[in-house]
Formats: structure tokens, C-alpha cells, sequence
């Protein structure tokens, strides 16, 4: 029979798992499009490359500007809550936690994430 800290431990074990699940669950208003919608409709909104400032100098999508998730607290107030934003980070998962962020703290209604990141990135790009 396992004993009282065993369980303890594995209640805690799966506490933590779904808090996990819950934080990486993509929120309906995050819309996901291929490439081909967002290169069509990017340049008519606030492009935001939420990696970090590293993974940026390594190559961005044209246009983008440098809003790392880890600095996006802070820098906050240069996100117009008026214009759709489009956002992505190097396969998808930052962009949930940006996109969350977002829509509480600023009221963005608009929010959109490019399929695959920009590890799957075909169009242009700067160096």
C-alpha cells in the first residue's frame, strides 16, 4: 500500500502535468493560417517576432520587429491594442503564451500565429 507521501507526490505529479497542458493549450482567438495568409495580410498589422534577441539575429521574417517573450511584460505599451497582430516564434509555443498575454493585459482582439513557426519559414527573410 503506498504511503501518504506517495500519494502526496503523485497528486502533485499530476497537478503539474495538467497545469502544464492548460499553459500550452492554443486559446481560440489565436488564430493559426499557412504562410501563404499570412505573407498576404502581415504588412497590414503590428509583426512581432517574440523569440528571443539571439534566435532574432539569426534571421527574422522582413518587417518584424524584436518583442522577446521574456521582455513583452516591460515592453508591453508598443503593442497598438487597435491593429491586428501578427506573431510568431520558432515553432509555435511562445506564441500562445504572447498571444494570452496579449489579449489580457492590452485588450488586443486580433491576434494571429503563422503555421509551423519560423522553423517551418519559406518566404523572405532578414539577416
Amino acid at each position: 500500500m503506498p504511503t501518504l507521501s506517495t500519494w502526496i507526490l503523485i497528486i502533485l505529479t499530476l497537478a503539474l502535468i495538467i497545469f502544464m497542458i492548460l499553459r500550452m493549450k492554443k486559446p481560440s482567438y489565436l488564430k493559426t493560417v499557412e504562410q501563404e495568409e499570412f505573407i498576404q495580410n502581415y504588412r497590414k498589422a503590428q509583426l512581432i517576432d517574440v523569440r528571443e534577441d539571439r534566435e532574432y539575429k539569426t534571421g527574422y521574417i522582413l518587417g518584424a520587429r524584436n518583442i522577446p517573450l521574456s521582455q513583452l511584460r516591460q515592453r508591453i505599451n508598443e503593442v497598438r491594442p487597435d491593429k491586428p497582430v501578427y506573431i510568431y516564434c520558432q515553432n509555435g509555443s511562445r506564441c500562445i503564451q504572447a498571444a494570452k498575454f496579449l489579449r489580457k493585459k492590452r485588450g488586443v482582439q486580433e491576434i494571429v500565429t503563422v503555421k509551423g513557426g519560423f522553423r517551418k519559414w519559406t518566404g523572405k527573410v532578414k539577416k
